[in-house]
């Protein structure tokens, strides 16, 4: 990929999707006992709140906008392979725009994300088992079809929509020191750590341990296959990180951790039963590198720094909480 992602990249999506999405509300966590030594300098950004229930609908709208000013909407519309939540937003913003949307998923894609698609008007379909095999199926029929393809994660334009989070985080919370995203293929993690950077701030990349692709590929020096095992695959499960993402996670202030699945799992109760907020696995992955007790897993602030973790998605069986 040519483009750097830049700050003057996410300015510009600011102003492309003003007005399109919701601004993203921040609230302070009480963590309680959940790990030792945790600060009470914790907060979450509650972009599960967001349109479509996750932070994916800030890259759509700015995707499909930028084509929209620059006359390259194809009659055969958007297309795009997702775990889910980039397909809703796809769906989403392409409806908000009169265009088609054709959306690619793998054929273990929870039912509540395949019944939401066809609601945004979306034609569905289920290829394979994970996320490689529906991106492979997508960029076929984009080939074939002339329709626009989108990418769940690794494209500027969707990184940078992802990346105005943090100006709308940072008026909220003006203290604000450090931000902690979990990360898939990296899209929001490329879009936060760039606006991050250009205001002096950390970002720190959490991943569960069965699907670690930015930090194999900070291990391996490039991005690298890896095995999807984990409870938050259906959001996560990227075979391999995108090179926003790689590059982004390689500037100073940026920070790759791992947690297991079940500080995820109880990340996820406690979100619920403390704060009654439902999110999916993916989002609570986030939390999770602030009360992983396992060691040399997670992320431990300093007594003084104010942490603001992005809680990115909802798109969850409210039964399984």
């Amino acid at each position: 990929m040519s483009h750097a992602l830049s700050h003057d990249d996410v300015k510009a999506a600011a102003e492309r999707i003003e007005g399109q999405v919701r601004p993203v509300a921040v609230a302070p966590l009480d963590l309680g006992s959940s790990g030792p030594g945790r600060p009470g300098r914790v907060h979450a950004a509650l972009e599960f709140a967001q349109h479509t229930g996750s932070f994916k609908a800030r890259g759509a709208a700015n995707f499909v906008a930028a084509h929209r000013e620059a006359g390259t909407l194809p009659e055969a519309g958007v297309t795009i392979a997702s775990g889910g939540n980039a397909g809703l937003a796809c769906a989403w913003a392409a409806r908000a725009h009169g265009v088609r949307a054709t959306v690619f998923l793998p054929a273990t894609a929870p039912a509540v994300k395949v019944d939401r698609l066809r609601k945004y008007g979306a034609e569905v379909r289920l290829t394979g088992s994970e996320y490689a095999e529906a991106l492979a199926a997508c960029e076929t029929y984009a080939a074939e079809s002339g329709a626009l393809p989108s990418h769940a994660y690794d494209h500027p334009l969707i990184a940078a929509g992802a990346g105005t989070l943090v100006d709308e985080i940072r008026r909220r919370l003006p203290a604000l020191d450090t931000l902690v995203v979990a990360v898939g293929g990296g899209g929001l993690f490329a879009g936060v750590a760039t606006a991050a950077r250009h205001h002096g701030l950390k970002t720190v990349a959490v991943e569960p341990t069965g699907t670690r692709a930015l930090h194999a590929a900070l291990a391996a020096g490039e991005p690298v296959d890896v095995a999807v095992d984990s409870v938050a695959a259906d959001s996560l499960g990227a075979r391999r990180a995108g090179v926003l993402a790689f590059a982004a996670a390689r500037h100073e202030g940026a920070r790759s951790v791992l947690v297991s699945d079940e500080a995820v799992e109880e990340a996820r109760r406690t979100l619920w039963e403390e704060h009654r907020f439902a999110v999916e696995h993916g989002a609570a992955t986030a939390l999770a590198a602030l009360t992983d007790p396992a060691p040399g897993n997670g992320y431990v602030p300093a007594p003084d720094e104010t942490v603001c973790v992005v809680l990115c998605g909802a798109n969850t069986d409210p039964a399984t909480l």
